[in-house]
């Protein structure tokens, strides 16, 4: 048996825009896998620029920056050969590129034929489609060259293939949604058995605004098996050896449940949206509801209980059991706790707005009221101390508008908000099967939003069951109430829910960023207007 070709897969957490620093992560990959002995190392897409950049790609500078990089990492290289995702100008076109750096100098350069503009991506707006294949001899092994969405349908792995390649490298930065790893095996499987040739599949990881990038890159032999499985959500670099025409088993990471996933990706988001912007820290506004516990608990993980306050503001609404569940959780969690009560402001405002509310009675304004003084109390601590404020409204409330602008929707990163309501509750079994730190109470009492006497969210809203899975119909399936009501949900609450759902465009809008997990988050994936009359098919 001859010597194996040794690939090396960097999955890597670069940080858009940061060239240099990029270089430098990429450069010290290289340094780590020649040291194991690898032949060639394979980066992510546009692993040079972070993914996405987005409208740096508009700039004629960004392109020239990059190809200074490129050549800076080109004459660093060790003894390996390297493959770099990078964004590319040439001959008057820009492009989403990949180029083999060996020898000093930059010795080939692959294009990206397909350019996905659909669910988060908008490639067409910034790049032209190549059209060449792209085939390196690295050990007298033919490696074809393809980057991300050239594998999600046919033609360019096809057209690798014809021109004589024996194993294909694909650069990804492939953003995570619930069950996406199941997704690229089976259409990495599609690819491979029309080419008869294995797949190396490196992918980008870590949070980037709204998107988190998994990683969990892998290798399938040529039958489509799995050989490699490198861990989600951190940072590796693994060898893959190739020899005689397959490739050899090697580590197979653990699959994560559904939960742990989930949970792993919206701590990997919050780690990297507060480091990389620089954040000393966080606050996050308590209500004794399973909303706030989640957030605080994943905020706590993601940056260490000492980076993390937590803020309770009660008002006269405000249960007890609210009071003493929020101290439970931050002494289990050992983060700093203040308690401030809203009651003075409240009664100020009254006050104030005595004479224009005259003879009106009282209703929502009076319960936004309490929401905006809170918004404004957090606000004023994030001010002075630096530290973000976490938001805490969940997918379910914000699909429907229940929550309160410049008020719980008031801060910069929401950490929840693409999860339902329904799978709150499952994250925080999960969390507390790990360590006991959300009380049980917390899990077990009804959700209420505490702004009037006696309320409860049912009050308004169908079950979260019911809420959740009419809003997942109709907003990530884009299926129509006909189509909903026909899976026998009563026809009242999907009219209700879908009404509900379109008024609130307004107030999404104007929310904060936040982590995308589902297939279709209220961010880049939804472009809804807000002034609108169409109606749906009855």
């Amino acid at each position: 048996m001859k010597s194996p070709l040794k690939i090396a897969i960097a999955q890597i957490n670069c940080i858009v825009g940061d060239l240099a620093g990029n270089a430098r992560l990429i450069l010290a990959a290289a340094h780590r896998a020649r040291a194991l002995g690898a032949d060639l190392l394979l980066t992510p897409e546009l692993a040079l620029s972070g993914y996405p950049p987005e409208d740096l790609l508009l700039r004629p500078d960004f392109y020239r920056t990059c190809d200074r990089e490129l050549r800076k990492i080109a004459a660093e290289i060790p003894a390996l050969a390297l493959i770099v995702g990078h964004p590319e100008e040439f001959q008057g076109s820009r492009y989403n590129a990949a180029s083999l750096l060996r020898g000093g100098i930059v010795e080939a350069t692959y294009r990206k034929h397909r350019l996905p503009n659909y669910e988060v991506f908008d490639e067409e707006r910034y790049f032209a489609a190549g059209v060449d294949t792209c085939i390196v001899m690295v050990k007298g092994v033919r490696c074809g060259i393809n980057i991300c969405a050239d594998v999600w349908e046919p033609g360019a792995a096809d057209a690798a293939h014809a021109a004589g390649a024996e194993i294909l490298l694909a650069l990804n930065a492939s953003p995570y949604h619930l069950n996406k790893q199941a997704q690229r095996y089976e259409v990495l499987r599609e690819r491979i058995s029309a080419i008869g040739m294995p797949v190396i599949y490196a992918n980008m990881v870590g949070g980037q605004d709204e998107l988190v990038f998994d990683g969990a890159s892998f290798a399938l032999d040529g039958d489509g098996h799995l050989t490699h499985q490198l861990p989600a959500f951190e940072e590796a670099l693994e060898i893959v050896e190739y020899c005689d025409g397959r490739l050899l088993p090697g580590l197979i990471a653990k699959s994560l449940p559904l939960e742990a996933e989930a949970y792993a990706g919206l701590k990997l988001g919050v780690a990297d949206y507060l480091g990389k912007n620089g954040f000393p820290g966080a606050i996050i506004g308590l209500s004794g509801g399973v909303d706030s516990a989640l957030t605080l608990v994943i905020a706590v993980d993601a940056l260490g209980p000492e980076r993390v306050r937590a803020v309770m503001m009660p008002s006269p609404f405000t249960a007890q059991m609210s009071l003493d569940d929020s101290r439970a959780l931050v002494k289990n969690l050992g983060v700093r706790y203040d308690e401030i009560s809203i009651e003075p402001a409240m009664r100020v405002f009254s006050e104030l707005l005595a004479p224009q509310f005259a003879g009106l009675p009282a209703d929502t304004t009076e319960e936004n009221l309490q929401a905006r003084i809170r918004g404004m109390m957090l606000m004023a601590l994030s001010n002075k101390s630096g530290a973000i404020v976490l938001t805490t409204g969940n997918k379910s409330e914000m699909a429907v508008g229940y929550a309160t602008l410049y008020g719980d929707m008031a801060g910069g990163f929401a950490v929840i908000k693409d999860i339902y309501k329904t799978f709150v509750y499952r994250l925080c079994r999960y969390r507390n099967g790990v360590t006991n730190v959300i009380p049980e109470n917390i899990l077990t009492r009804a959700p209420s939003a505490e702004l009037k006497p006696g309320q409860m969210d049912q009050d308004t809203l169908p079950s979260y069951e019911v809420l959740d899975a009419i809003i997942e119909a109709y907003m990530e399936r884009d299926e129509s109430p006909r189509d909903i009501i026909a899976q026998g949900f009563a026809a009242a609450d999907v009219t209700r829910v879908v009404q509900m759902l379109k008024r609130s465009e307004y107030k999404r809008r104007q929310s904060p960023v936040g982590i995308r997990i589902t297939r279709r988050g209220f961010g880049k994936d939804w472009r809804y207007p807000i002034t609108s009359r169409y109606v749906d098919e009855s």
